[in-house]
């Protein structure tokens, strides 16, 4: 068997020689649901570095490092560039630490001001004047083509049933683009953020796996962060982050704004259940745990009128007392 060039044992070596950490300790780090590897390098009298392994530089690695130069100009944090081997899939980063939003909740830390750091992030980089040329771009094919994970993993669904989901996420799908747009970036959520309170401003918050980033509706990262596929937000909470938001930008228009949320929150949280039942089908069975957080996000925007096609669709198709065999169920 061939090993990719990032698990290459020659092709590393040579890439820490010359930076004097061929014989430095790593340690695994938790993966994500990508297939990156990451480690951490420890050696004696230097900072800590993250390795990162990418067995597909050209969709996971180069856009890491494009991403990175277009955010860094902005004053946010992102892990600095220490070493690139394009060929071989191999980052060095900047070692954050292991300060994840995550982890400052689950010890116990008052989630508010983490949110309100996070939302204040998203208001910094939408007024900034960000570099978009040449990204990828979230549109309505770009958006269709993410729904349309699911009726692939549940069904398998027939020409008549797929073409019935298009058509209804085809009615929709301008609704969710009529608001401004900025640069998305696409993961943005407690798992994905780091906290960094030695840093002034928005710099607290500091920024990774955001290689899939592109250009589209500024909404997406918002609903992304407060209807987080992992954890729910205190009663309240997420309707004072919109109202932060909003009271950022006076002359946005607030019906429409929100209007695309909904649309792009039931965009995103079905691709996210298609993703995750496919994680499980193929041994990560943990992501189950989330599918109830997210059918019931899902189903409460499904409540809203501008979503009544989306809406049928499921009630035909896919009603409450069907998904429990999704679990079990093959493609």
């Amino acid at each position: 068997m061939t090993l990719p060039p990032c698990d290459d044992p020659a092709r590393l070596a040579a890439f820490l020689a010359p930076l004097g950490l061929a014989g430095a300790p790593r340690r695994p780090l938790t993966g994500d649901a990508s297939s990156r590897r990451y480690q951490r390098l420890e050696l004696e009298g230097r900072p800590p570095l993250i390795l990162m392994q990418a067995p597909d530089p050209a969709r996971e690695l180069l856009p890491f490092a494009d991403i990175a130069g277009r955010l860094a100009p902005l004053g946010l944090s992102v892990p600095e560039i220490v070493a690139m081997d394009t060929a071989s899939g191999l980052l060095l980063l900047e070692d954050f630490g292991d300060r994840t939003f995550t982890a400052a909740l689950d010890r116990g830390d008052d989630p508010a001001p983490l949110y309100r750091l996070a939302t204040e992030l998203l208001i910094t980089l939408h007024r900034s004047a960000v570099d978009l040329a040449g990204l990828p771009v979230f549109d309505g094919a770009a958006f269709l083509a993410q729904v349309l994970l699911l009726p692939e993993m549940v069904f398998p669904a027939g020409p008549a049933c797929r073409q019935e989901f298009e058509s209804a996420w085809q009615a929709v799908m301008p609704l969710a683009l009529a608001g401004p747009s900025s640069l998305l970036l696409r993961d943005y959520h407690a798992g994905n953020l780091m906290h960094l309170p030695e840093r002034p401003g928005v710099r607290a918050c500091g920024l990774l796996d955001f290689q899939d980033a592109g250009a589209g509706p500024a909404a997406y990262d918002l609903i992304s962060l407060i209807e987080d596929a992992r954890r729910d937000l205190p009663a309240g909470l997420g309707e004072a982050l919109v109202s932060q938001y909003f009271n950022a930008f006076p002359e946005l228009d607030r019906p429409a704004f929100r209007t695309a949320a909904h649309v792009l929150a039931a965009i995103r949280h079905t691709r996210v259940i298609a993703v995750f039942l496919r994680l499980a089908r193929t041994g990560k069975p943990g992501y189950l745990q989330h599918l109830p957080r997210l059918w019931r996000y899902l189903d409460h925007h499904l409540t809203r009128p501008e979503l009544a096609p989306v809406a049928g669709w499921f009630a035909r198709h896919l009603p409450p007392d069907r998904r429990d065999t999704l679990i079990t169920e093959p493609k």
